[in-house]
């Protein structure tokens, strides 16, 4: 039986936004690429653009031998454990496109392996390249496609091993062969973290999960043969993954050290405060919290930034720690709270006993928006704006972020690719500390989540 290995990818800029995807098929026995395939979808997620490249590449392996087994490789955790079923599928955008990958080969004779960004070049510059075009306002063209080129160059950077002059079909053919077999050996040859039920801290890289958008219809598929006689992708079948000590430098992050504003009168009662109701200043322990946050800052002196919410119990906290600090405060409309609507100034209990069917529904879906308020999915577009203009303006810069629960939850559920739900599984207390390091790759690490021990 003939085997194939497909690699397979997609992007959002905007998240939802315009969205495109990418997708290799490669022979597993000589390390050819047998045929690729890229489009832009128009406005989608990142989870649903992944989704579509997975089904054109095992559509385009279809094409080329029926009865062939495959091998997906991506670096969504999403999607392979998904298709795996290790995870639920929940979203109602991506249950039929699961559905469409599930039929194009039998269950049996297709395996799924997650792998580091850094191991999906090929399938992530066609995925851009696909996007690039739709911004113009053409259709991705193979003929003008750099991705297997720039992809292979990117590899030969990083692994010095000789890859073998064209052509070097048995050297191809011996390492695409032990690729493969390291995947599906023992656990000492693979990450461990494509066997794991658990998604891997830091290795989600674009973030907002499940389908907040619905993929708008473009043109069919470009899918085309490869060049033959190119020994094309031996150095991705054998190069370790780009992870820790082995990565390649990429100088130094962005961070957004995420400091939660300090208390207020509403916060030990638990009330919803968000940018639709009052706009509460700091009581006197927010204030308190506040200084305890600025010595802290200052003993260290890493911050070189500091960008604050809009809303008044930002602007006091940030003010505090940026004087101790000498430094101005840059006001970021988009880092402000969700606007909770109905449910401002209520205890959950007081929301639980006037809005039932309203508190229900916002809490079943983050595309659901509490009258005359937010969704999840809205907040979420505003702050990954806000999260890409502020890792542009401060690249390789620690820049002080002081704002609000939902928008700290948001950046750090996007840095893990973690679902929606999971911001109802995370605690964020007054004043509490976390961050978040941006490379220049486009991957996110957390690197600390509700640290409150400057407060005791």
């Amino acid at each position: 039986m003939r085997e194939f290995i497909v690699e397979a990818d997609g992007g959002s800029r905007g998240n939802p936004g315009p969205a495109g995807y990418g997708s290799v098929v490669i022979d597993a026995a000589s390390g050819e690429t047998l045929a690729e395939a890229a489009e832009h979808i128009g406005v989608a997620t990142n989870n649903v653009a992944e989704y579509k490249g997975l089904v054109a590449g095992l559509k385009a392996a279809r094409e080329l031998d029926p009865d062939a087994s495959v091998h997906v490789r991506m670096d969504s955790k999403l999607v392979v454990e998904q298709m795996s079923g290790r995870w639920k599928i929940k979203h109602p955008d991506m249950k039929p496109l699961a559905a469409e990958a599930a039929r194009v080969f039998p269950a049996e004779r297709v395996t799924y392996e997650w792998i580091p960004r850094e191991r999906n070049k090929h399938a992530d510059r066609l995925a851009n390249e696909a996007m690039d075009a739709g911004k113009r306002g053409e259709r991705w063209s193979p003929s003008a496609s750099t991705a297997e080129l720039d992809a292979r160059a990117s590899r030969s950077a990083a692994d010095p091993t000789p890859a073998g002059p064209p052509g070097d079909a048995a050297a191809g053919a011996a390492r695409a062969r032990a690729a493969l077999t390291a995947t599906r050996g023992d656990a000492s040859a693979v990450d461990t973290a494509t066997r794991s039920d658990a998604p891997a801290a830091g290795t989600a890289t674009r973030g907002v999960a499940p389908g907040t958008g619905t993929a708008a219809r473009g043109d069919a598929p470009v899918v085309v043969p490869a060049v033959a006689g190119i020994d094309a992708q031996a150095a991705r079948n054998v190069s370790a993954p780009q992870v820790g000590w082995a990565a390649p430098d990429l100088g130094a992050p962005a961070t957004f050290v995420l400091l939660r504003h300090g208390e207020t009168p509403l916060t030990p009662e638990k009330r919803f405060s968000g940018s639709g109701g009052s706009d509460p200043s700091l009581s006197d322990a927010g204030r308190e919290q506040a200084e305890r946050a600025a010595a802290a800052f200052a003993a260290r002196g890493t911050i070189q930034a500091v960008v604050s919410s809009p809303l008044k119990r930002c602007q006091e906290t940030a003010h505090t720690v940026a004087a101790r600090l000498g430094l101005d405060v840059h006001l970021e409309e988009d880092l402000r709270e969700a606007d909770f609507g109905v449910f401002e100034g209520l205890t959950f209990a007081e929301a639980r006993a006037r809005h039932p069917e309203e508190l229900n529904a916002w809490l079943a879906s983050p595309e659901a928006a509490p009258p005359g308020g937010e969704s999840f999915t809205a907040v979420a577009r505003r702050v990954a704006a806000a999260r890409d203009r502020l890792t542009a303006a401060y690249a390789r810069r620690t820049v002080l972020l002081v704002t609000h629960v939902t928008p700290i939850k948001t950046l750090v559920r996007l840095a893990l690719g973690a679902p929606p739900e999971s911001m109802f599984r995370m605690e964020l207390s007054a004043a509490s500390v976390s961050a978040v390091a941006y490379y220049a790759d486009g991957n996110a690490s957390l690197r600390l989540l509700n640290d409150t021990s400057h407060l005791r």
